[in-house]
């Protein structure tokens, strides 16, 4: 059996049932099988990956968990794709990790198909990955790097977060205790698999408990209540804008449907928000509709989860809680001292065996992020009555929008290259439903006539659609200070001030 933790557990469970998905159920004996596999394919007569990268790009279900054990199984470092981004963001991420294979799945053999031009040779199907070959499994110190995930940071391009086993062992295990898994769960999966929050809280938190994970490829409003009312669900997790979706789907139905949306959601035992701050409209609204108090919780790709209201005791609008086990979370002031007054605000800082290892060859960026051993997490918040509430970011460059982190300077940095763009600016501007919208400020070129949908349609080739401006404000000039710097501030209010 592999040293992997999440693989070992599964033979414990092999009978119970581990994924649904569209094409059926599968158990995690199947789940073994399949992983093998992908494993005995990868490795092709190799003894070990010894931490070869490998990216893919799979649709939410039992392939892509696959996928991810399988690479996990033969000693390779899983960087998993997201499945809606264009092509020059896919690319990035192969450049950087310099990744020996892409497995991907048949439905996007389209999308990918000019990289696969380029390089047969690196991309192999999921159908074609798995081998019947009777193999050795290497073995897995939990000291080994594991996967790679990108974030966006205020540097501009992202960086890859390096996590070993013992990290996702530690992320999952803390959030066990703190939520009270048990292998009678049933989760349903909505969120994306390129991000912590779907990976890790839900994806794996379920398999290693040997919980059944129900997976949607994407997320639909109507498809979700349908699953609440018609499946024995116990779980649900998302990010603010999900279920600021699922109220508008409530509220668009009738009488009777409410009823029995509303009663559905009571026989689930937890429902969590997190990747952005929740509303306290959105947190009452939803508590009026389905009985539940949301529990919020805080994290980061670097360190999992961090905060986490309690399971039992009082859960707060507008705060984050407290350490979850094996956490320690520390707010310092701009001095570097440790503060420990109430209502005092500083930056959180961060200790325990969540927090990754290293970002992808960045050294320097790795050092930065620490100091004394602390994770420099950058948000700064203050602690009311021993529960954490985030205030802010130290980083007006950060914008969190859908549940996602993004980066203002790449974004400007891919503004820049368009013909009619002179000079911009992208800023976050407060919203209820996504948390924050993106929008940019641009003085154009001379004789330029800029719109916002042909720019939109522009960035959408170029970056996620998460990170593609939302609004638009033309200018003759940007607002800078005294030493030409542009004041993002003033660039926040032209957006505000605009409705």
């Amino acid at each position: 059996m592999s040293g992997v933790p999440i693989v070992a557990r599964a033979e414990q469970f092999a009978e119970n049932l581990a994924i649904v998905d569209a094409s059926g159920e599968y158990s995690y004996q199947d789940l073994l099988n399949a992983s093998e596999a992908v494993a005995a394919g990868l490795l092709d007569g190799r003894a070990d990956l010894d931490e070869a990268r490998i990216a893919f790009l799979v649709p939410s279900g039992f392939d892509y968990v696959a996928a991810q054990w399988g690479i996990w199984r033969a000693g390779g470092i899983a960087t998993p794709l997201c499945v809606v981004h264009p092509l020059p963001e896919m690319q990035y991420v192969l450049d950087d990790t310099a990744a020996e294979k892409v497995i991907y799945h048949q439905s996007f053999a389209d999308k990918l198909a000019p990289l696969i031009e380029e390089d047969p040779e690196r991309f192999i199907s999921c159908e074609n990955i798995r081998s019947d070959a009777n193999i050795v499994l290497p073995g897995i110190d939990s000291s080994r790097r594991a996967m790679i995930l990108y974030t966006s940071g205020s540097t501009g391009k992202p960086k890859g977060v390096v996590s070993t086993h013992a990290n996702i062992a530690s992320q999952i295990t803390s959030l066990i205790e703190a939520w009270r898994w048990t292998s009678s769960d049933h989760i349903l999966h909505v969120l994306p698999l390129h991000h912590t929050h779907g990976i890790i809280n839900v994806l794996c938190c379920a398999l290693w408990s040997g919980a059944a994970c129900e997976m949607l490829e994407k997320f639909d409003a109507a498809e979700v209540w349908h699953r609440f009312v018609n499946r024995p669900l116990t779980l649900f997790m998302a990010v603010p804008t999900i279920y600021v979706r699922l109220i508008n789907e409530w509220e668009a139905a009738d009488p009777t449907q409410q009823a029995r949306y509303s009663d559905a959601c009571r026989k689930m035992r937890l429902m969590v928000s997190g990747s952005a701050a929740l509303p306290v409209t959105v947190f009452k609204k939803w508590e009026s509709i389905s009985g539940h108090i949301l529990l919020e919780r805080y994290g980061m790709t670097e360190i999992g989860m961090a905060l986490s209201n309690p399971y039992d005791g009082e859960r707060r609008p507008g705060h984050v809680g407290q350490p979850l086990p094996g956490v320690t979370a520390v707010l310092f002031d701009e001095d570097g001292n440790e503060i420990n007054a109430e209502k005092e605000s500083g930056e959180i800082r961060i200790k325990g065996d969540s927090v990754f290892l290293e970002y992808w060859q960045k050294q320097e960026a790795t050092e930065h992020s620490f100091r004394d051993g602390w994770f420099l997490t950058g948000d700064m918040a203050l602690i009311e009555d021993g529960y954490f509430r985030i205030i802010g970011r130290s980083s007006v460059d950060i914008i969190k929008t859908g549940g996602y982190k993004v980066s203002a300077l790449e974004i400007e940095e891919i503004l820049r290259t368009h013909e009619s763009v002179k000079e911009c600016a992208v800023v976050g501007v407060p919203d209820d439903e996504w948390g924050e919208r993106v929008c940019v400020a641009i003085v154009a070129t001379e004789g330029a006539n800029l719109e916002l949908k042909p720019l939109r349609d522009w960035c959408k080739e170029r970056m996620a659609i998460y990170k593609v401006p939302s609004r638009l404000q033309l200018m003759a000039e940007l607002p800078r200070n005294v030493m030409g710097k542009v004041t993002k501030p003033a660039v926040k209010e032209l957006f505000t001030n605009a409705g």
